[in-house]
C-alpha cells in the first residue's frame, strides 16, 4: 500500500534549504500564485498528459502478454514479462531519482515519452511485418519499465510547483482517480478489442498515446529544474546518498515508509493468491475474478476523489490512520467470512482505502521533502516497495500451500491491523507536522 493545533516556528530535523510560505510547496520553481479555487491551467495540462499516457499503459500492459501468448505457450517464458516490467523499479528507482532532481522535469518528462513512442513503434513495427519474438517483448518490457521510473518519479515531483501546498490532496486526488479509470477500467477492455481486430493495433495505439503524452507536455510553461549547489560537481553515488540520508533523518517519513512497505508487502501476499481464493474457495468461474477486480477500481476511483474531502473534515494523520486500518479489516474479514457479498465489499473498500492512503502519503511527501531531494528520497522510497512486492507475493503462496487460502487473507489483514500500533504512534507523534503539511514544527526524538 505503498495522510490544527498551533504552529512550531523550529526548523524541522532532516529538511534544507529555505522554506517557502504556506501558500506554495517546498521549493517550487515558480509560485502557482494566489488562491483560488481551481488548480489552474498548467495542473490540468499535466492531468490530461498524464492521463492518456495511462491509458497507453493500459493498452500495453494487456497487449504484451497478449502477443506472448501467440509466440509461446511456455508459462515461465510468459511470466517472465511481468519480472521485467518491476525489476527496473528495484534496479533503477533511485537512479532516476537523482537524475530527476538534476534535471528539467518537464523536459524529463517529454524524453521519456518520445523514448517510449519509439520502443513501441519498434515492437508496432515488428508485429506488423511479422518478425516479432519473445526476446523483442522482454527488450520492449524492460525497457519501458526502466523509462518508467524516470517518468514517474519526475510526474510526482513536478506537481508541487504547479499547485498551491493546500490543493496537494485535491490535485493527487485527480491524478490517481484518472489513472485508476484509464490504466485499470479502460485500457484492458481496449487493448483486448484493438488486440482482436489486429494484433498490432493495441501497440500503434499505444506510441501514439505516448507520443501525444509528450506533445501535450510542450506547452506547458515554465522552467522545472532545481537550483544545483554553486561550485558543487556532479556526483551521483554522493547524490543518492544525500536522498538516503535525508529519508534516514526525517522520522516521521522514515516511520511511516517503512510500516507502509511492510503493509503493502502483507497486501501483495493476499493479492498474489485472490484469484485462487475465487476459483477454490467461492468456487466460482475463473472470469469472475474481474468483476472483484472491478469492484477494488471502482472503490479506488471514489477513494481518489473523496481523499481531499475526508481531510477537509478530519484530521489527516486520523483518515490516514483509519485508511490503513480498513485495509487490514477488509482482508481479515474475506478469510473468516468468505462470500461472495463479502469479497465484493471488501474489494470496494479496500480499493477505496487504498487509494485514500496514496494520495495522503503522496501529499506529505510532497510538501515536506524538499524539492531538490524529492525524485531522490522517492526513488529510495519506490525501491523499498517495489522489492518488498515479489517477496510478499512469494510469502502468500508460500502460506496457502502450508495453511490453505483462507488463512493468508487471516494473516495478512491481521499483520496490517498489527503494523496500526505502530503507525498511530507516529502520526500521532508527529501530527502538528502531518496535520497542516507545513514545513516547520520539530521532530523531537
Amino acid at each position: 500500500m505503498s495522510s490544527t493545533p498551533a504552529r512550531s516556528t523550529d526548523p524541522v530535523e532532516g529538511g534544507a534549504g529555505p522554506r517557502t510560505p504556506p501558500d506554495g510547496p517546498a521549493g517550487s520553481p515558480e509560485s502557482p500564485g494566489p488562491a483560488s479555487a481551481g488548480l489552474g491551467r498548467k495542473f490540468w495540462l499535466l492531468f490530461t498528459s498524464s492521463t492518456v499516457s495511462n491509458l497507453g499503459d493500459g493498452i500495453g500492459r494487456i497487449a504484451l502478454p497478449l502477443l506472448a501468448v501467440t509466440l509461446t505457450r511456455d508459462p515461465v517464458l510468459v511470466a517472465a514479462l511481468s519480472s521485467l516490467t518491476f525489476l527496473p523499479w528495484v534496479l533503477f528507482a533511485i537512479v532516476s531519482g537523482a537524475l530527476v532532481d538534476r534535471l528539467d522535469r518537464r523536459k524529463a518528462m517529454i524524453v521519456a515519452q518520445f523514448v517510449r513512442t519509439v520502443v513501441v513503434g519498434l515492437l508496432t513495427a515488428a508485429v506488423l511485418t511479422g518478425h516479432a519474438a519473445m526476446w523483442m517483448l522482454y527488450v520492449a518490457a524492460f525497457a519501458l519499465g526502466t523509462v518508467e521510473t524516470l517518468y514517474d518519479n519526475a510526474v510526482h515531483s513536478l506537481l508541487p510547483a504547479l499547485v498551491r501546498r493546500d490543493q496537494l490532496e485535491k490535485a493527487n486526488g485527480r491524478v490517481e482517480a484518472a489513472s485508476v479509470v484509464t490504466d485499470g477500467f479502460l485500457g484492458a477492455p481496449v487493448g483486448s478489442a484493438l488486440f482482436v481486430v489486429a494484433a498490432a493495433l493495441p501497440f500503434l495505439a499505444n506510441s501514439a498515446g505516448f507520443l501525444l503524452a509528450g506533445a501535450l507536455l510542450l506547452l506547458l510553461p515554465g522552467a522545472y529544474r532545481t537550483e544545483a549547489v554553486p561550485g558543487r560537481p556532479a556526483n551521483l553515488r554522493r547524490e543518492i546518498g544525500e536522498g538516503v540520508r535525508w529519508l534516514w533523518n526525517h522520522r516521521p517519513l522514515r516511520g511511516i515508509t517503512l510500516i507502509g512497505t511492510l503493509s503493502a508487502g502483507m497486501n501483495q501476499a493476499a493479492m498474489a493468491v485472490l484469484v485462487l481464493f475465487v476459483v477454490e474457495v467461492l468456487r466460482l468461474p475463473a472470469a469472475a475474478f474481474g468483476w472483484f477486480a472491478l469492484a477494488s477500481g471502482a472503490g479506488g476511483v471514489v477513494g481518489g476523489l473523496a481523499a481531499p474531502i475526508l481531510v477537509r473534515r478530519w484530521p489527516r494523520a486520523a483518515v490516514m490512520a483509519v485508511a490503513m486500518s480498513v485495509s487490514g479489516l477488509g482482508f481479515t474479514l474475506i478469510g473468516i467470512f468468505p462470500s461472495t457479498v463479502m469479497l465484493v465489499a471488501a474489494s470496494a473498500a479496500v480499493g477505496g482505502s487504498l487509494l485514500v492512503w496514496n494520495v495522503l502519503i503522496m501529499s506529505v511527501r510532497q510538501a515536506l521533502v524538499p524539492a531538490a531531494l524529492f525524485g531522490r528520497v522517492l526513488g529510495v522510497i519506490r525501491t523499498l516497495l517495489w522489492g518488498l512486492i515479489p517477496v510478499g507475493a512469494l510469502g502468500g503462496g508460500l502460506l496457502a500451500e502450508a495453511f490453505g487460502l483462507r488463512t493468508v487473507f487471516v494473516i495478512s489483514g491481521s499483520v496490517m491491523l498489527v503494523l496500526m500500533v505502530p503507525l498511530c504512534r507516529v502520526l500521532w507523534r508527529y501530527r502538528v507536522l502531518i496535520n497542516t503539511l507545513d514545513g516547520s514544527g520539530t521532530i523531537d526524538t
